[in-house]
C-alpha cells in the first residue's frame, strides 16, 4: 500500500468535485486486493443500491488490511456519513499499518 497525505482524501474532494473519491477508493481498493483482500470491481460504485454493498465489502477489506485495527462498522460508517472526513480517518489507519516498513530514519553515528 502506497503512503499518502491524509489532507488528500481530505481536501482534493472539494476540489475536484469528487472525482477524487472515486480514484483514492479504486486505488486503495487494488492496493488492498493485491494483500489478499476480495473487494470486488469499482464500477458497483456507480450503481444505486450496489455502492452501499459495496461499501461494505470495501469495510470488511479495511478491516482486513489494518488487521482490526480499524472495524469493518466504523469503516463502513466513517465513509457512509462523514463525507470526506471519513476517508481521511481511513487513510490515517492505512498509514498506521504500513508506517513501520514505509519509513526508514537514517542511523548516524
Amino acid at each position: 500500500m502506497k503512503y499518502r497525505s491524509i489532507a488528500a482524501p481530505l481536501l482534493l474532494p472539494i476540489v475536484t468535485f469528487g472525482i477524487y473519491s472515486l480514484v483514492w477508493s479504486v486505488k486503495t481498493k487494488n492496493e488492498m486486493n493485491k494483500y489478499g483482500t476480495a473487494i470486488p470491481t469499482a464500477w458497483l460504485l456507480l450503481v444505486p443500491i450496489a455502492n452501499i454493498v459495496w461499501l461494505w465489502k470495501y469495510s470488511v477489506g479495511v478491516e482486513v488490511f489494518t488487521h482490526r485495527g480499524l472495524g469493518r462498522h466504523a469503516a463502513f460508517w466513517l465513509i457512509l456519513l462523514l463525507g470526506t472526513i471519513g476517508p481521511a480517518i481511513v487513510q490515517h489507519e492505512f498509514n498506521r499499518k504500513i508506517a513501520p516498513a514505509a519509513v526508514t530514519v537514517p542511523v548516524t553515528v
